[in-house]
């Protein structure tokens, strides 16, 4: 998907603005978001690398015990690793028959696992997803077709900007021979999104009365907060609203906008949910303006149903008041 189409469209006005603030905090409602996703099902298995998860069966009625399926809309960084000396030994002579003359390690890696001949060492290798620079999932694809994301996330020239957005599932916790001992929880992922923070900035739509550079600011600024904020591993409810809010929704760009060019400053987002969820799980995501020179505070929020694997949006920003 071209990063253009990652953020929705929004015809709010955006304003213009200078100002800069220091990063707020982020709250939750521990006790009422519960774990994401309701659909229950058996224990994912890996097929061919993940050891399967077993179920037990109840003496009573002899039924399949069930768990509930964790969804994660996670932000971070995708890396290829050898998780055997032979698979790089192997990767190595693929490496020896291909044309990488004046070409960079991350060049060369790029362009060898890319070549259709070589399709099977993208299946030996392991797939490390970090958040924040912390080991935090490794990636297997449900579908075996999918392997063409991971390769897309291998970039030739890659910059400190570059990031990946993974949405999929949890699986079990990776055996050891898996990634070189590497014992993190598996995702198997639907989805990969693989972007540039500037290129994601580019794209958000940007009103004529306003300096690119200015906004450029604002967005860039509004964006690592939220990044900062969230600091999560996106398998909560509350923090996949908020990982979706960041690449899908342009809207809170423009309002930070606005509120800066008032002297105010974003000083919280909590996320509680939503007083009309029901069967459904609906999370209000509130973001709180303070302004610098009254400490009035000002509350705006956006509603986003979290109950399956793809969050999306049900309610644009919209004033916020709180309720007693």
């Amino acid at each position: 998907m071209r990063q253009s189409e990652l953020l929705e469209q929004s015809t709010e006005p955006f304003s213009p603005t200078t100002e800069e603030s220091a990063y707020p905090s982020i709250t939750t409602n521990q006790n009422s978001v519960t774990p994401s996703g309701t659909e229950m099902i058996t224990p994912p298995q890996v097929e061919g690398t993940c050891a399967k998860c077993e179920t037990t069966s109840s003496q009573d009625n002899n039924k399949q015990d069930i768990v509930p399926r964790s969804f994660v809309y996670g932000l971070g960084k995708i890396e290829a690793r050898f998780p055997t000396l032979s698979a790089e030994k192997e990767f190595a002579q693929a490496t020896g028959r291909s044309k990488t003359t004046g070409l960079t390690d991350k060049q060369t890696l790029s362009t060898v696992l890319s070549a259709k001949e070589n399709r099977y060492l993208v299946r030996q290798l392991c797939w490390v997803f970090s958040i924040e620079g912390i080991e935090t999932y490794i990636l297997y694809p449900r579908d075996p077709s999918d392997f063409d994301l991971l390769i897309t996330a291998l970039r030739q020239n890659p910059s400190p900007l570059d990031m990946d957005v993974v949405i999929g599932f949890l699986g079990p916790v990776a055996p050891p021979e898996m990634c070189n001992g590497l014992m993190v929880p598996i995702l198997v992922f639907d989805q990969i999104y693989s972007l540039d923070r500037d290129a994601l900035m580019q794209s958000i739509p940007k009103p004529n009365d306003i300096a690119k550079s200015s906004f450029k600011a604002v967005a860039e600024e509004l964006f690592e907060k939220l990044i900062q904020l969230t600091d999560n591993a996106g398998a909560m409810d509350e923090h996949r609203a908020v990982n979706y809010l960041a690449v899908r929704y342009p809207a809170i760009y423009a309002k930070a906008a606005e509120v800066f060019e008032q002297n105010a400053s974003l000083t919280a987002v909590d996320v509680k949910p939503s007083p009309l969820s029901g069967v459904r799980k609906v999370v209000d995501v509130i973001f709180s303006y303070t302004n610098r020179t009254t400490d009035m505070t000002e509350k705006f929020f956006v509603r986003v149903d979290v109950t399956e694997e793809f969050p999306f949006l049900t309610k644009k920003l919209s004033p916020y008041f709180d309720r007693e």
